[in-house]
């Protein structure tokens, strides 16, 4: 029986048609480790594997985390996306800058 984290980490894989050594590479794990989160009744996983696995899913770690909500919602989207945008660089934040800027001119 798996916990609603790991439930939530099957049905995300599975909508991205990620397989389990996809996800274990896009998040520095092993395939057994993305195995037992989403399989085992008790998992305890680091805030580190959980924020990269909320980073590749596009969602907020707070979304995986809260046993309550069971699909994203937009403010979930929106949150990690402003996240990605954080931890750009400076280089690339600009690059982001001009073409919303470009775009905004149409």
């Amino acid at each position: 029986m798996s916990t609603p984290l790991g439930e939530k980490i099957r049905a995300e894989r599975k909508r991205m048609k990620l397989t389990l050594d996809d996800l274990a590479a896009r998040t520095e794990s092993s395939k057994s480790y993305i195995w037992e989160l989403e399989n085992r009744p008790v998992v305890r996983p680091s805030a580190d594997k959980i924020k990269k696995i909320a980073d590749v899913f596009g969602v907020t770690v707070e979304y995986l985390l809260d046993d309550d909500k069971q699909t994203p919602t937009e403010s979930d989207a929106d949150k990690a996306f402003f996240r990605r945008i954080g931890q750009l660089d400076p280089a690339k934040r600009a690059q982001l800058e001009k073409f919303l800027k470009a775009i905004d001119d149409d």
